[in-house]
């Protein structure tokens, strides 16, 4: 395995699964070279076998190296991102929900999922590309939805990457994050507006924007639904002090980032 062939089989399970628009973006955005992937974002529960370094491992042993760590107190949420030697590799944004900060309610749903998992389904690269590994009722995710939007949709779709990153950096047509908004407005997309479209600013080094999620169906223990999937994300980068593209995030952008997956 290879960082990219890992990448290749998590976009494919995103533009099928998860974002089917995204394909349609990355074709209004291409220009001449290949679109350069700023960033993926998987999300987990804190419940053991699961939790960060689960997700993490399978990363860290093509190389990527652990980088900054990030808290969501509002959303109970904690992450991490990591990045590869090779610059050229996509950096990769972990998060997970702490249960343990939840309701009494929702910590039994999650245990329930979490139980179902085999040990064994967490080796390899597979599952960090395979959908959920549980068993969830219509009902259950709603009632997830009703605490924490970052729980329904994980115990929904499981594991995949809720969202690629399209580096606005190598962009010639558009040298700002609100002219790829404007751009992707025209071709029909909707814009996250949550906290401003766009998050961020050149005084925090990066700014962001995403569209809203994808509506796609899944298969509920009880039934079919369609619910939100994936988005896609929009990065602008600015120089340090030392000249160097800034590698990291920013909470509270992300923190308005994560509300693209919201039903609303």
């Amino acid at each position: 395995m290879t960082p990219s062939l890992l990448l290749q089989r998590l976009w494919d399970d995103y533009t099928r699964r998860l974002c089917p628009s995204a394909q349609k973006v990355h074709d209004v955005l291409q220009e001449d070279e290949p679109l350069i992937n700023d960033h993926i974002a998987l999300r987990t529960f804190s419940l053991a076998p699961l939790g960060i370094q689960v997700l993490a491992d399978p990363f860290l042993q093509l190389g990527y190296q652990e980088r900054g760590d990030y808290r969501f107190d509002s959303k109970k949420l904690t992450a991490k991102h990591y990045e590869h030697p090779d610059p050229k590799q996509p950096k990769v944004f972990i998060s997970q929900l702490e249960v343990g900060l939840c309701s009494d309610e929702l910590q039994s749903i999650v245990t329930r999922l979490v139980e179902q998992i085999a040990a064994e389904k967490l080796t390899g690269y597979d599952f960090l590309c395979g959908g959920p590994l549980w068993e969830v009722s219509y009902q259950d995710y709603l009632t997830l939805s009703e605490e924490s939007e970052y729980a329904a949709w994980l115990a929904a779709h499981g594991f995949g990457a809720n969202h690629f990153t399209v580096s606005v950096n190598q962009l010639c047509r558009f040298e700002t994050v609100k002219a790829v908004n404007d751009h992707l407005r025209q071709a029909g997309f909707v814009i996250n507006e949550s906290g401003g479209e766009v998050k961020g600013s050149p005084d925090v080094l990066l700014e962001q924007s995403s569209t809203m999620a994808d509506s796609v169906p899944v298969l509920f223990s009880d039934g079919e639904h369609r619910i939100p999937g994936g988005f896609y994300e929009f990065a602008l980068r600015y120089p340090m002090l030392n000249g160097q593209l800034y590698q990291g995030f920013v909470a509270a952008s992300a923190d308005k980032i994560f509300e693209s997956t919201n039903k609303s």
